[in-house]
């Protein structure tokens, strides 16, 4: 069996490559990083190692790459795959779907067998994004084709890998937890199960409990330690009032999680307790701002903190630690970071209220405005 993975970097190496070598696929790497691309092509295989106690390896063999830039090669790579997957960032989709619509169009002239196309994204409805980004670049005839051999099933992934910083420029090291949740109701009947994948029936619940888990707590530790002058999340959750902060936030999505879906309360106190482990681990290093840039995105109406402190507030749950995070976001101030700039900016010509309001999409009339400009005041001094 053949994959053709778009994204050879950390993520698509140490994550979604491992599971799918280790699950029997040839694993084919898609990039637009020349040196990588070639390094790929010539060792063919590389090392995966987990950041705990035992330090364990594991050798993915029977590894290629093939160049992104190459709209030729990506297209006969899609042509002959068996499985496509993507871990890119779900803003680079678009700039993959032509090479995948040409693949498709390839595969519509030799009758191939229906594809499943499976975007790793950290993002709701990655795959659906980039099914939508490919029938534009589609033909009415060809997206007929692709409405009945070509599948698009959203999953929700998880796996930490920090910055590398390994002697081998091909090995990687991630935490020994990993989680990889797919629609299985957005599969073609006949569809081969990716042995270490969980197949679920309805994705939300999965997308959101590990949204407004992993991603909102990991980022207001991020921010919490900026604040407090630590350089990594290891460092900051060994603070015990950052750790404690952090277990609050998670512990308001939480109370949202299990009222919405009905996750069982103390799987997901467990489930918050894993978590925070993982964030403590020794063996990564973290920092801060990696996990906390890019703030626009992060405090945005639909990501990790305003998505999830809008609906417990509609339940009429707490959300105190949640406009906690949402102020400390506004207080990122790395000047290597542009967003985290621009909102500087903001807050300096155009004040504190009107900038909540235009990054977070709340108005001043909303009550979980004033909480974040209360909030913004009390971590500012």
């Amino acid at each position: 069996m053949k994959a053709l993975h778009f994204g050879a970097g950390n993520i698509g190496r140490g994550f979604i490559g491992l599971v799918l070598s280790q699950a029997g696929y040839e694993v084919c790497f898609s990039d637009v990083n020349d040196s990588l691309v070639e390094l790929l092509r010539e060792k063919r295989a590389y090392t995966v190692r987990l950041a705990n106690a035992a330090q364990e390896t594991f050798r993915v063999s029977n590894v290629t790459a093939i160049n992104g830039k190459n709209p030729e090669d990506v297209a006969e790579a899609v042509a002959q795959a068996d499985l496509v997957t993507t871990a890119v960032g779900v803003n680079i989709l678009k700039h993959i779907a032509e090479g995948i619509a040409q693949g498709l169009a390839k595969r519509a002239q030799r009758g191939a067998a229906p594809l499943h196309i499976i975007a790793c994204e950290n993002a709701i409805g990655g795959s659906s994004q980039l099914k939508e980004h490919i029938y534009g670049h589609l033909s009415p005839e060809l997206r007929e084709y692709a409405d009945r051999n070509a599948a698009f099933p959203d999953s929700a992934v998880d796996r930490i890998v920090p910055i590398q910083t390994n002697e081998d420029p091909l090995e990687v090291k991630v935490e020994p937890f990993y989680e990889w949740v797919v629609d299985e109701s957005q599969t073609i009947p006949g569809f081969h199960r990716i042995e270490g994948v969980h197949y679920v029936s309805e994705l939300e619940p999965y997308i959101e409990r590990k949204l407004f888990t992993v991603n909102t707590g990991h980022c207001f530790a991020a921010y919490m330690g900026y604040l407090q002058g630590f350089g990594t999340i290891q460092e900051a959750m060994a603070n015990s009032e950052i750790a404690a902060n952090v277990r609050h936030t998670m512990e308001e999505t939480g109370a949202l999680l299990v009222k919405k879906y009905g996750f069982d309360r103390e799987e997901h106190q467990q489930y918050i307790d894993t978590i925070l482990d993982r964030f403590a681990n020794p063996y990564l290093t973290d920092h801060i701002e990696r996990i906390g840039r890019s703030p626009i995105r992060k405090i945005s109406r639909n990501d990790r903190f305003v998505r999830p402190a809008l609906q417990a507030f509609e339940l009429g749950l707490p959300t105190q630690y949640l406009t906690m995070a949402i102020a400390a976001a506004l207080l990122f101030d790395v000047a290597a970071d542009p967003e985290a700039m621009e909102i500087q900016r903001s807050l300096s010509e155009d004040g504190l209220g009107q900038t909540i309001t235009k990054y977070t999409s709340l108005g001043k009339e909303h009550p979980l405005h004033a909480d974040i400009a209360r909030q913004y005041g009390f971590l500012k001094r």
